[in-house]
């Protein structure tokens, strides 16, 4: 079993030493009030580096947007090397919704406008205080399923916490201290209006998705379960759709040359 102290620690000593060799003095962070971006946001503010941690809401259901200023507010009272921000975009979301259309305004495409909005800020903030964008994303959404915005949250310099499955991201919250009340909450990537959470979403819980990826990597002998089944077709049934996500782009290769 994991000593996830000890972990946290390796963590934290890779981010600092990440930013040592690319002389790197800030540290930029999303956190939306979830588990994994708590999680993250700590490691960062373990290094003792300036970390910048931001509150994004984009017309956010409260109870949302209140673990987030929760969590900063914890956050800036236990580190002095954290600075917090409230950047409201909903009137610029709102603006940008008006210009697409009809033609570019899909459900579908406004969640992810929101978090290309949310990744722009970071990008801006990171440029403007010599810093890097850390990124939040677990190892079943970044390498399983593929559960994240292309060029929203899936854009990021590091990624501290994408070697992880998501309960050991909870036993690291766990160690770590973070509020309760966002170790307790249904897990949601924050860009619906209705609120639905990641596992309506997915059709599974993120400990069928570890199950199915682990069976994947080191099958076991013995026989699914009908449940099992159906989770193991959707994981390899978002993998194979999202494969674009976890590949690198494709380049045309010239063969004159």
């Amino acid at each position: 079993m994991k000593s996830y102290p000890e972990l946290a620690g390796r963590i934290v000593k890779w981010i600092s030493d990440y930013a040592k060799e690319n002389e790197i003095s800030t540290l930029v962070i999303g956190v939306s009030g979830g588990v994994d971006s708590a999680v993250t946001s700590t490691l960062c503010a373990e290094t003792g580096l300036r970390t910048i941690a931001l509150s994004m809401p984009i017309h956010q259901r409260k109870s949302q947007n209140d673990l987030s200023l929760s969590h900063c507010n914890w956050l800036k009272s236990n580190w002095n090397n954290v600075e917090t921000d409230i950047i409201d975009l909903s009137e610029t979301f709102d603006s940008i919704s008006l210009a697409l259309g009809s033609k570019g305004n899909s459900e579908m495409a406004l969640a992810n406008t929101r978090a290309r909005l949310r990744m722009a800020t970071l990008y801006a903030f990171a440029a403007s205080n010599e810093g890097i964008v850390v990124g939040t994303g677990n190892k079943v959404e970044d390498f399983g399923v593929g559960f994240y915005t292309k060029y929203g949250d899936g854009g990021v310099d590091i990624s501290p916490i994408a070697d992880l499955y998501k309960s050991e991201v909870f036993s690291l919250a766990s160690s770590l201290g973070i509020i309760q009340e966002i170790q307790e909450a249904a897990p949601t990537d924050g860009l619906w209006a209705d609120g639905r959470t990641d596992e309506e979403q997915i059709g599974a819980t993120y400990e069928e998705l570890e199950w199915a990826m682990r069976e994947i990597e080191d099958p076991s002998e013995e026989e699914p379960s009908e449940r099992q089944r159906q989770v193991m077709a959707r994981y390899i049934e978002l993998n194979k759709a999202n494969s674009h996500k976890m590949k690198p782009i494709p380049v045309f290769k010239r063969s004159d040359r």
